[in-house]
């Protein structure tokens, strides 16, 4: 998914945008909106997530693994998930805003 179309969910609400990263990297910065859900907890964790709802995951960049693990994970647990591709750095370089600190 690009940041455009990423962006256009997020408006319209209709997104959960994962930050599958360690929670040190979110709190240094993140996509608006994130929930910080590191890789190795999101199995824990997906009962407070809905089915219903498209999810999308990010992780360092292009070449991280984590957000491709979370969509694996997440599809095959019946979630419409997928994965922004980028990750973070791009998402600073294209200007787009930033959140610092936790949720």
């Amino acid at each position: 998914m690009s940041r455009d179309q990423l962006l256009t969910l997020v408006k319209q609400g209709d997104v959960v945008v994962l930050d599958v990263r360690p929670r040190a990297e979110f709190d240094q910065g993140h996509i608006p909106g994130a929930v910080s859900v590191p890789l190795d907890e999101l199995e824990a964790r997906l009962r407070t997530l809905r089915k219903r709802t498209d999810v999308v995951a990010y992780c360092r960049g292009p070449y991280c693994v984590l957000a491709p693990q979370a969509v694996e994970l997440l599809r095959r647990r019946g979630f419409r998930a997928h994965r922004l591709e980028d990750g973070m750095p791009e998402w600073r370089l294209a200007g787009l805003p930033v959140a610092v600190g936790q949720e």
